[in-house]
C-alpha cells in the first residue's frame, strides 16, 4: 500500500459555476499518474497547476460531455506537437469511446485524428461490470443514470492499495449503493443542494444514501451556482480548483 494524492485540476461543471474549471483529477499513485476525466479547460488548470502532462499514464473518462470529455483534443495535440511525448498514454471510457474520440478530434481539429502520433495511443473501452487492469489500475465501470444518448459510467478505480469511486454525472443508483460500501474515498457529482432532477445528484440524497452505506470519506464536485451557496451546510468536503488530498 503507497499513498495516493490526488490534485482536483478542475471540478465545476458545464457552465463555469463559481468560475471553476471543468471535471478533471489527477491522482498520483507510485510512479502512474493518471486523470480522471478531461473536460474541455483541463490543459489550462494543468498549465496552471505546474503539472507535467507527460507524466501522465492514463485518462480515465464518464462519459463524452464536453465538460469530461472534451479537453481531449487538446490534450492529444498538445502532447504531439508542444511536448513532444514519447511515453504511451492509455485513455479509457464507455463504450463507443474510440469513435467519439475520432469524433471530437475532427470537430476541434480536422484532420487530427489522421496525424501519425510519436507515442503509443491505446483505447480502452470499458464493459460494464468487468474489472480491468490498466497499467497498475484495476478500474471496474458501471452504468450511470444520465442523458440516454450516450453511455454514462461510474468508475471504480483500484490504486496503491485504495479503493476510489467517481460517479460521474448520474443520478442515484443501485450500482452506487453497492459499490460505495467498501470504498477509501468516493468523489460524488452533488449538483444542488436539495432539489432533486433527473440525471443528477444532489447533497440531500448523497447525505441520506452515504450514510447508510458507511462512506468513509467523500468530496463533492461538480457543483451548479445552488449548491456551491450552501457548502458551509454540507457534513462532505467539498472540491475546490487545486485542492490537494491523500489517503
Amino acid at each position: 500500500m503507497c499513498n495516493v494524492k490526488l490534485t482536483f485540476i478542475g471540478c465545476g461543471d458545464a457552465f463555469g459555476s463559481g468560475g471553476r474549471f471543468q471535471s478533471c483529477i489527477l491522482v498520483e499513485s507510485g510512479n502512474s499518474p493518471f486523470l480522471i476525466d478531461c473536460g474541455s479547460s483541463s490543459l489550462i488548470s494543468i498549465r496552471q497547476n505546474s503539472i507535467n502532462p507527460n507524466g501522465i499514464e492514463t485518462v480515465l473518462v464518464t462519459n463524452f460531455h464536453g465538460d469530461h470529455f472534451g479537453g481531449l483534443p487538446y490534450f492529444l495535440l498538445d502532447a504531439q506537437l508542444m511536448k513532444k511525448r514519447s511515453r504511451d498514454l492509455a485513455i479509457a471510457g464507455p463504450p463507443g469511446l474510440e469513435k467519439r474520440l475520432t469524433e471530437i478530434m475532427e470537430a476541434t481539429f480536422p484532420g487530427s485524428s489522421a496525424m501519425p502520433m510519436r507515442f503509443g495511443l491505446h483505447i480502452e473501452e470499458l464493459q460494464p461490470g468487468i474489472n480491468t487492469s490498466i497499467g497498475n489500475l484495476r478500474v471496474t465501470a458501471f452504468p450511470a443514470a444520465h442523458l440516454p444518448q450516450d453511455p454514462h459510467i461510474h468508475l471504480r478505480i483500484e490504486c496503491g492499495g485504495r479503493v476510489i469511486i467517481y460517479t460521474g454525472d448520474t443520478e442515484w443508483t443501485d450500482a452506487l449503493e453497492l459499490i460505495c460500501a467498501d470504498s477509501d474515498l468516493i468523489i460524488a457529482e452533488s449538483y444542488f443542494f436539495d432539489k432533486q432532477i433527473s440525471y443528477h445528484l444532489d447533497y440531500v440524497t448523497l447525505a441520506q444514501k452515504l450514510g447508510e452505506v458507511g462512506a468513509k470519506r467523500v468530496v463533492l464536485t461538480h457543483m451548479s451556482e445552488q449548491m456551491l451557496a450552501k457548502v458551509r451546510e454540507s457534513k462532505f468536503q467539498c472540491a475546490r480548483d487545486g485542492m490537494l488530498i491523500e489517503l
